[in-house]
């Protein structure tokens, strides 16, 4: 195996680095966060750090790159307490991808790629049209991390919409049936297949009492 050590690591180039760090952890989810300013200019950003933090209350979380420059999406989410979570597919992947770009805050991600915003329930920010999983998600607080001046951002699912063919009985959401994506590293996207499902586990009954 090749072995890097976190000396290794500051003396990479820059971006070999962050290819290599972005990619070792494995899949990560992709999604798209819509925003609406207080200007009413919607904004779509993609995510790669969306993660459950609990079901009751149901929350997730995602962190946020330093704001020493304008993060669209921080700023609209903290004025309004709004924002969506969206499920990237197999269609829209190079659209996804492209709201990477930094765009200027008066200009809309909607209108430079060919996803399309959607609206439910006179909630403020946009779904994206035809995502097979949408939240609508209400801002509940927020955790600096000092390490490296990134923000956990924590929200609860206020609404939860799901296609109709990806929900199983027991409440399972089968992504694999909407070609939902993920993301490996920071440019790689997969289309994942779901093998099984496996019963909850408990201790084997020969080392369920036994003592460490």
């Amino acid at each position: 195996m090749i072995e890097f050590t976190s000396d290794d690591f500051e003396n990479m180039d820059h971006l070999y680095r962050i290819n290599l760090i972005n990619s070792c952890s494995g899949y990560k989810s992709a999604n798209l966060i819509g925003t609406k300013s207080d200007d009413g200019i919607s904004n779509v950003a993609v995510f790669s750090s969306v993660t459950h933090l609990g079901s009751n209350p149901a929350l997730l979380g995602f962190f946020l790159r330093p704001t020493t420059v304008t993060r669209n999406t921080y700023s609209n989410l903290k004025t309004t307490g709004k924002y969506t979570i969206n499920h990237v597919h197999s269609d829209i992947l190079k659209d996804a991808h492209h709201t990477s770009a930094k765009y200027d805050s008066n200009i809309s991600e909607f209108d430079a790629t060919q996803l399309t915003e959607d609206y439910k329930a006179d909630f403020l920010a946009p779904f994206v049209k035809n995502a097979p999983v949408q939240l609508a998600m209400q801002f509940v607080e927020e955790y600096p991390i000092a390490a490296n001046n990134t923000i956990l951002v924590i929200g609860k699912i206020e609404t939860l919409y799901i296609n109709d063919n990806l929900l199983e009985k027991d409440g399972f959401v089968n992504l694999s049936k909407g070609n939902v994506a993920s993301i490996n590293g920071l440019d790689g996207y997969a289309i994942p297949e779901l093998k099984t499902r496996l019963d909850y586990q408990r201790p084997k009954p020969e080392f369920a009492n036994s003592k460490s």
